[in-house]
């Protein structure tokens, strides 16, 4: 595969979304939970998202419940309690792994792409972030304590690539 666009993953309905609708676009792709300390991100990440949604930006959500069972709900009250507690309107997918036998080959490329600290490809915790080019390729990634406000130079820097 050349790029992350060449993947497809479900939405919250269970629809298979193919990414390839995303090309050309940069993308904050993120493993996400509900019961988290870092859970009051969700605000964050809706506001890069309405900020630059119209210059081509989009966050993608993808719950995760490996890191202390912090995200046990079904898909829709995950979609609910997104709604209602963060006003999220950017695009949420099915709970997937992240780490182990069964990550979702996405966040097997992700990582193989941007590694952690000492190389590690395992992600440690929910809220890690990847910022993703407008070609498919990923810029970086951020830590669970990077708050999406703080990427928004990146963003910035990939918007005029």
């Amino acid at each position: 595969m050349s790029s992350i666009y060449d993947f497809t993953a479900n939405d919250l309905a269970g629809v298979p979304v193919d990414l390839r609708q995303y090309q050309g676009q940069v993308l904050l792709i993120v493993n996400t939970a509900s019961a988290c300390g870092f859970t009051p991100q969700y605000q964050g990440l809706e506001a890069v998202y309405q900020q630059f949604r119209a210059r081509g930006v989009t966050v993608l959500g993808f719950p995760c419940n490996q890191f202390g069972a912090q995200e046990p709900g079904s898909a829709s009250e995950i979609g609910a309690f997104c709604e209602k507690n963060y006003g999220v309107t950017f695009p949420l997918f099915a709970k997937v792994d992240v780490n182990g036998d069964q990550a979702h080959p996405l966040f097997a490329r992700l990582k193989h792409e941007a590694p952690g600290i000492l190389g590690t490809e395992r992600i440690k915790w929910n809220f890690t972030k990847f910022l993703v080019r407008k070609d498919g390729t990923v810029f970086a990634r951020y830590a669970p304590t990077t708050k999406p406000e703080s990427i928004v130079a990146d963003i910035e820097k990939l918007l005029a690539e």
